[in-house]
C-alpha cells in the first residue's frame, strides 16, 4: 500500500458527478488532486494566486479532451507546478440517444471524439511522464453499458466497447513499465449525466422507433435518478490506486446491474437479451 502523500492526481471531468466525487475523496485523503473540465477557469497562474483558484481539496483546470493543445497546456502546467504526475483518471465523457439508423455519423463521431479519442489522447499526454517515473496509474471511467451494449444508446455503448479494448491492450504493454492501467466499470449512477444526455437531431421524429425509444430512455432516467450517489465509485477508485496489482476490471453499482455482466459472461446471450428487452420495455 502506498502514502498518499506527494502523489499527484488528474481528473478529467471534474465539474460534477463521478469525476468530481473523485477528485475531491482523493484530495481529502492528502493526494494532491487536479481536476478538468471545458468550462472551468482559464489555467491558473502560479504562486499565491494559483493557491486562491484551489477548490476546498483540489485545483481546478480548464481542459478540453477534444483538443490535443489543451490537454498538453493543462497536462504541461500541472508537470511544471508539481514536478510529476503519478494518477490519471480518465472520466470526461458524454452520451447521446436515438436509434442507429437515424444518428448523424457526425454525431456518431462526437460521441467517440470525448468518449474515445480524449481518452487516448490523455493517455498519450501522460505516458512518458509515467514511464520516466518508472510507474503509475490509469484508471479508465467505462460504464457497465461498455459490457452490455444499451438500446439506442449505441454509440454511446460502442465508445464504451472501444475503451475496454484500448484498456486491454495498453495494460499489456505497459504493465512491465511499472504502469497499472484499470477499468471501472460503473452502473447507474444518480448523477448531471441524465439531464446533460443529448438526444439525436431527428430523435423527436415519429418513427418505428417512437414508441420503444422514448419506453427505453425513460426506464434509463429512472434507473439514474434511482441509482447510488457517486461516493461509492471514488471509494474504489481510492481504493484502487492504494493496491499494488489491481485487477483490470471492476464493476461498480446496483447488484442486479453488475449481475447482468455475469449473466452475459456465463450464459448464452438470449437469455440476457430475453432480460434485456423486457426490461426497457421493448
Amino acid at each position: 500500500m502506498k502514502d498518499a502523500g506527494g502523489r499527484v492526481v488528474l481528473v478529467t471531468g471534474a465539474s460534477s458527478g463521478i469525476g468530481r466525487a473523485c477528485a475531491e475523496y482523493l484530495g481529502r485523503r492528502g493526494f494532491r488532486v487536479y481536476g478538468t473540465s471545458r468550462r472551468a477557469a482559464a489555467l491558473p497562474p502560479s504562486g499565491a494566486q494559483a493557491a486562491q483558484a484551489l477548490a476546498p481539496c483540489f485545483t481546478m483546470l480548464r481542459m478540453d479532451v477534444t483538443d490535443t493543445q489543451s490537454i498538453d497546456d493543462g497536462v504541461g502546467w500541472i508537470l511544471n507546478r508539481e514536478g510529476r504526475l503519478d494518477i490519471l483518471v480518465n472520466n470526461a465523457g458524454m452520451g447521446i440517444a436515438g436509434p442507429v439508423e437515424t444518428t448523424s455519423l457526425d454525431e456518431a463521431r462526437k460521441q467517440f471524439e470525448v468518449n474515445f479519442f480524449g481518452v487516448f489522447r490523455l493517455c498519450r499526454a501522460v505516458l512518458p511522464t509515467l514511464r520516466r517515473q518508472g510507474g503509475g496509474y490509469i484508471l479508465n471511467i467505462g460504464s457497465i453499458g461498455g459490457a452490455i451494449a444499451i438500446p439506442y444508446q449505441a454509440f454511446y455503448s460502442a465508445s464504451k466497447f472501444a475503451l475496454e479494448g484500448l484498456s486491454e491492450a495498453l495494460r499489456l504493454e505497459v504493465g512491465p513499465l511499472g504502469i497499472r492501467v484499470v477499468v471501472v466499470e460503473p452502473g447507474d449512477h444518480k448523477t448531471r449525466f441524465t439531464e446533460n444526455r443529448q438526444p439525436i437531431a431527428r430523435a423527436n421524429e415519429e418513427s418505428i422507433y417512437s414508441r420503444p425509444f422514448r419506453s427505453a430512455l425513460a426506464r434509463m432516467m429512472e434507473d439514474e435518478q434511482a441509482g447510488p450517489d457517486p461516493d461509492k465509485v471514488a471509494r474504489l477508485v481510492h481504493r484502487i490506486v492504494e493496491t499494488r496489482s489491481p485487477r483490470l476490471r471492476y464493476t461498480v453499482g446496483k447488484a442486479e446491474q453488475r449481475g447482468a455482466v455475469w449473466i452475459k459472461r456465463l450464459l448464452p446471450y438470449s437469455v440476457l437479451e430475453r432480460g434485456m428487452r423486457r426490461y426497457y420495455r421493448l
